[in-house]
């Protein structure tokens, strides 16, 4: 864990911390976001559940290897927020300079829990969007969890 963590007065500054280490790639400022105990949850899209601080931050270390810089675009942004908690579903758009393939958009939830270090990061899950041809069509039945 970092030795100093920036305080973040709101979820809303946490969350862009967020996307600016996942930008610029920075395991050490991306870590500094989080909340630093065995509470943490992180899902990246078809990947297992990861729980706990040592193994959220080995899974940012695998994604951040051999990665200089990202592009991130956020879309859809829904917030809710209480007074310790805030959730915040995002639509992603990811591309590396790097590599000129278009990645497909991943939906992600951020769940954010005001501490004394103030907001941090709790939850990351994110997956693949559907695609229209994946979505259920009106006389299909819905899932609903």
């Amino acid at each position: 864990m970092p030795s100093v963590k920036a305080f973040f007065a709101s979820p809303q500054e946490a969350e862009s911390a967020f996307y600016d280490a996942l930008e610029r790639a920075d395991l050490d400022a991306m870590m500094g976001v989080w909340a630093g105990d065995d509470e943490v949850v992180c899902i990246h899209p078809g990947g297992p559940r990861l729980t706990g601080f040592p193994a959220v931050r080995d899974a940012w270390a695998q994604v951040f290897k051999g990665v200089k810089r990202l592009s991130v675009r956020r879309v859809a942004l829904v917030q809710t927020q209480a007074l310790m908690m805030a959730v915040h579903s995002v639509v992603q758009y990811i591309s590396s300079p790097d590599d000129k393939r278009a990645m497909p958009p991943v939906v992600a939830t951020n769940v954010y829990r005001r501490a004394a270090d103030g907001w941090r990061l709790l939850m990351h899950h994110s997956s693949p969007m559907p695609t229209p041809s994946q979505e259920p069509q009106a006389n299909e039945p819905r899932i609903l969890h």
